[in-house]
């Protein structure tokens, strides 16, 4: 339909949707961990180009009504240029009822509260966060470039305006000496900042990524294996507090193990699904059928 500028990345919720690069790359870049935007240079697009695939777009699929804004953070724009492509979204897809992009913490603190509500009233209400842990330890040792407090005053300032957040946690990026930290930390941040949608990956290191993680994380790491992934996982359910209901997905095709479910309602459900294939009673996914 378009010609993006590859590699291109969506949330696996996004996969039916239009998708539109307002901006190349990622603005921050550095998390250790991921593979994503290594081959290219953020860039702001201009407006002239971004209206063009809208245009584009709209010959070939004007019924679309879900679109999403690539590539890493589209909240970096100023909000001029947020306003002046939601404007052009509204003006030429008719049905068009929702907005998305990725968001890191600071895009999120970066705007005013005021807006974010605005973002919200013209049909932008949902950012996808990657968390990755609220352990201190290992936001140091990925390089997030945030910190727990940090997060957790996004996710609360996002909240207050109305939006909603679906935040991603990384299983298995503890390593063997440090995933209860991270769990622990992670159990932590969530249980002080509300999250509409949470959902958990499993840590796979592509090779373009894998030197830096390594170096960046700075002694030996063992990675888990698949039983002691489910044990995280096991730990982050039964303990996890949250202070609003969350809509909980361990489906991304990284994962050993898909999961579904409401928290708290299905906690114990959920639970017992990790235990039972913890016992080999629930089947796993295989690794040839896994990735990111």
């Amino acid at each position: 339909m378009l010609n993006y500028d590859m590699p291109l990345y969506r949330p696996p919720s996004e996969g039916d949707n239009l998708i539109i690069q307002a901006t190349l790359g990622c603005s921050f870049n550095q998390c250790s961990f991921c593979s994503m935007y290594k081959t290219k240079d953020y860039r702001p697009r201009d407006l002239a180009d971004v209206f063009a695939d809208i245009d584009q777009a709209a010959r070939v699929w004007p019924e679309a009504h879900r679109i999403f804004l690539a590539d890493g953070d589209a909240l970096t724009l100023p909000m001029d240029s947020l306003r002046a492509i939601l404007d052009k979204l509204h003006a030429t897809f008719p049905n068009l009822n929702r907005v998305s992009a990725y968001a890191t913490p600071g895009n999120i603190l970066k705007k005013t509260s005021e807006e974010l509500v605005e973002l919200r009233e013209r049909k932008m209400p949902l950012f996808y966060v990657g968390i990755e842990s609220g352990a201190p330890v290992m936001l140091k040792k990925i390089t997030k470039g945030a910190s727990q407090k940090g997060i957790a005053e996004s996710l609360i300032k996002a909240r207050e305006a109305g939006l909603k957040i679906s935040a991603t946690v990384i299983l298995g990026l503890g390593g063997q000496k440090y995933w209860e930290e991270h769990i622990d930390g992670t159990v932590d941040l969530l249980s002080q900042a509300p999250v509409t949608y949470l959902s958990t990956l499993q840590l796979y290191l592509e090779e373009i990524a894998y030197d830096e993680f390594m170096k960046k994380f700075g002694e030996p790491f063992e990675a888990q294996g698949d039983m002691a992934v489910l044990a995280e996982l096991e730990r982050l359910l039964a303990n996890l507090k949250p202070p609003a209901p969350v809509i909980f997905r361990s489906n991304h095709a990284s994962n050993a193990l898909a999961l579904a479910g409401n928290l708290p309602k299905d906690q114990a459900r959920l639970l017992a699904e990790v235990q039972g294939a913890m016992a080999g009673s629930n089947a796993i996914r295989p690794r040839f059928m896994r990735r990111l």
